[in-house]
């Protein structure tokens, strides 16, 4: 059985209520201190790995079914807009507490309603949020965010100050080395050192520039060529930042290469295809000697997930989508996704099209 969950936000909010009390009754000079001994200092999240934000991708399933495989990797939501959670009739928050360390990535550029939106996620108790100046497409472009907010340094700067006043969790930036023709260095440097001046501390750069006309956001993931040094030469211009890397990282070992230039790497479609590379993550970017799960054992956590989310009302293939490529590399692999693919999507499918499914696949 599953234990009763505790409504989200709970003991986060509770914290917050102490953190409150001591900032009100000490000097700015011993309130960090206070807050520290207490255990509610913000806390600074180790973003040696993290997995990237994808749209219809890292949902809360696929997030619950990472975070079985790896205690440290930092996880990211899909992109969420302002306007779903301010007016939208969904919950677009929620998320399992096994999840942390979790950061929201929000989709906006109106100032007060990031604003509103960054003390949202601190009460729901999210680590961090993620301000998306990174995604090309037009839709977001229309929306006056993603990566045409490249070229509105000063914006972006504004939000991150009234976030970070706003709330006790760290703001972050994930953009592109550069948009259209504006993808010169001096560009990249010019933007990373406005918003770092609005006290951002961390930012996720994808080492592709991204056409905003022209081509499609698929396209942008894999036409304009990477440029690595841009980003390894940010880090050495801004040393006090945290600057992670993302874009066209496969292994682990690539990985451990870039992390000799900069402080972390985010990884996106080689997680999400090849999920069991978690399972490596603690041990090999982290150096934890963690005790890795087998495939088997993952799936043994995940067959009550899945009857647990079809009583709260969803369906097995909400989750069974995400697991397409555990077996990845094993004999049977093709016969385990298109159990998957065929079964979970039918009346009645449970956990044990898992079982099922991993049955075809043949060990080592």
């Amino acid at each position: 059985m599953y234990p009763e969950v505790v409504p989200l936000g709970y003991f986060w909010c509770q914290n917050m209520q102490k953190r409150a009390e001591i900032e009100q009754n000490a000097t700015i000079g011993d309130a960090g201190e206070l807050l520290e001994s207490k255990g509610l200092a913000m806390k600074k999240l180790d973003h040696r790995l993290s997995v990237a934000p994808m749209l219809d991708w890292t949902d809360k399933h696929s997030r619950y079914f990472y975070r079985l495989m790896t205690q440290h990797t930092v996880l990211y939501t899909e992109m969420v807009t302002t306007g779903a959670i301010l007016r939208g009739k969904g919950d677009y928050l929620s998320y399992d507490d096994a999840e942390h360390p979790l950061v929201l990535q929000l989709g906006g550029s109106d100032v007060k309603a990031m604003t509103e939106c960054a003390k949202i996620a601190e009460q729901y108790g999210y680590d961090e949020v993620n301000i998306n100046v990174g995604c090309p497409s037009d839709r977001v472009q229309n929306g006056r965010f993603g990566a045409c907010l490249m070229a509105e340094p000063a914006l972006v700067a504004e939000c991150v100050n009234e976030m970070q006043s706003a709330t006790n969790i760290p703001v972050t930036v994930k953009s592109r080395i550069g948009i259209d023709d504006l993808d010169s260095y001096e560009f990249l440097h010019t933007f990373i050192e406005e918003v770092a001046k609005a006290d951002c501390n961390h930012f996720i750069i994808h080492a592709r520039k991204a056409w905003l006309t022209g081509l499609s956001p698929k396209q942008n993931r894999d036409v304009p060529p990477l440029d690595y040094d841009r980003v390894y030469q940010i880090k050495n211009d801004f040393k006090a930042l945290e600057i992670s890397i993302n874009g066209g990282i496969k292994t682990f070992s690539e990985a451990n290469e870039h992390l000799q230039h900069i402080d972390g790497v985010m990884i996106g479609r080689e997680v999400y295809n090849s999920p069991y590379m978690l399972a490596d993550a603690d041990n090999e970017i982290y150096q934890s000697n963690t005790t890795k799960l087998s495939r088997s054992e993952v799936i043994d956590l995940m067959v009550p997930y899945i009857d647990q989310t079809i009583a709260n009302g969803g369906r097995a293939w909400h989750v069974l989508r995400h697991m397409l490529g555990l077996c990845n590399g094993l004999s049977g692999a093709r016969k385990f996704r298109q159990h998957l693919s065929e079964c979970a999507g039918k009346n009645g499918a449970s956990g044990q099209v898992l079982l099922d499914a991993f049955n075809k696949v043949t060990l080592p």
